[in-house]
């Protein structure tokens, strides 16, 4: 929100760090916040701090970057600066994210491996926290797959937590996918970082999987930025009897999906054929059309003459855009040529 106010006043941030206290605060900036970014910007150099990140071959998008995930832009609480550490590429817009307990039962530790190993087949990069439990089982599912993970830290993304988890990180980015964070470099794992860098998580994937989760878990902070970003929520049912299976089957009864197999994700998701919808956007590159149409497009449907009205576009032309981003992967019929991102 800060940076949004910056941005406003300002008209970017190069002014905005260079702006004196009077001009902030006419900005809106004021109090602990204020005294907070005149101390940092008083020992920080922008310049060397780019240096830091270039030593670490860390890579840096922002709200203005054509390289900042898609999915994670459209929510309304996405973070202005991403660090990467690894890749991100244009095929992990076709995420799934899994979380839970850090303390699974063995069959919590079965099913998320499983899970992630499944949808790492088909396609899917699967998203996760790097927690131990079953944030360490999803990513140890997808990599057992060949397949590709992406960790969203609590921490700066040269701060490995757990530290046992070091091994699996450097995995990660050793061309399997990449370690995720908007906290700046040698932000320690601080118990208050974790809940906001849910909305990540969910943020970056199509869908939410809880594999396992207690009444109390941090999972169920993931499930509902998920639900408020308009993803899909899955549930693995468990015994009633277990603690650790009381917040998934409360999810289910809320109104989650509930998961027997990988192939339930798929088909909710419209993920079965993954495959043939990245060749297709392999074979025919974007075109601006199908940018303004996604620009018009969100979990409501849009009936196709409203956006040929919004977009000041021909109908036939919007027709056949929407046809082949339907081939795509990219919007899906809601249903009486109404439309929606999919």
């Amino acid at each position: 929100m800060r940076f949004r106010l910056l941005l406003e006043h300002f008209g970017n941030l190069h002014a905005a760090w260079r702006a004196n206290p009077l001009a902030l605060k006419a900005a809106g900036l004021d109090g602990r916040p204020l005294e907070n970014l005149l101390q940092i910007r008083s020992h920080l150099d922008p310049g060397k701090e780019l240096g830091r990140l270039a030593a670490l071959n860390v890579r840096v998008e922002t709200w203005q970057t054509a390289g900042y995930p898609r999915l994670l832009r459209d929510i309304d609480t996405a973070p202005p600066v991403l660090y990467f550490r690894g890749d991100y590429l244009p095929q992990d817009e076709f995420a799934v994210g899994i979380v839970g307990t850090r303390t699974p039962t063995s069959y919590g530790r079965d099913i998320a491996v499983n899970l992630a190993e499944g949808l790492a087949s088909n396609g899917i990069t699967v998203v996760s926290g790097l927690a131990r439990g079953v944030d360490t089982c999803a990513h140890q599912g997808a990599l057992k797959a060949g397949g590709r993970t992406l960790a969203v830290l609590g921490s700066g993304v040269d701060v490995i937590y757990p530290p046992e988890n070091w091994r699996l990180a450097e995995n990660i980015i050793a061309g399997h996918g990449a370690l995720i964070s908007d906290y700046a470099l040698g932000t320690k794992p601080d118990g208050v970082n974790f809940p906001p860098r849910n909305r990540i998580i969910s943020g970056l994937s199509l869908g939410l999987v809880v594999v396992q989760a207690s009444e109390k878990s941090g999972a169920l902070i993931t499930a509902s930025f998920a639900a408020e970003q308009g993803r899909d929520v899955f549930a693995v049912p468990g015994n009633i009897n277990v603690r650790n299976s009381t917040g998934t089957n409360r999810l289910i009864r809320d109104g989650a999906h509930p998961v027997g197999e990988v192939r339930d994700i798929l088909e909710q998701l419209n993920l079965h054929m993954i495959n043939e919808q990245q060749i297709v956007r392999d074979i025919i590159p974007a075109n601006p059309t199908e940018q303004q149409l996604l620009n018009h497009l969100s979990d409501e449907p849009v009936h196709i003459d409203e956006l040929g009205r919004s977009c000041n576009l021909p109908i036939a032309e919007i027709s056949a855009t929407l046809t082949l981003m339907e081939l795509k992967g990219m919007v899906r019929q809601a249903g009486n040529m109404q439309y929606v991102r999919a």
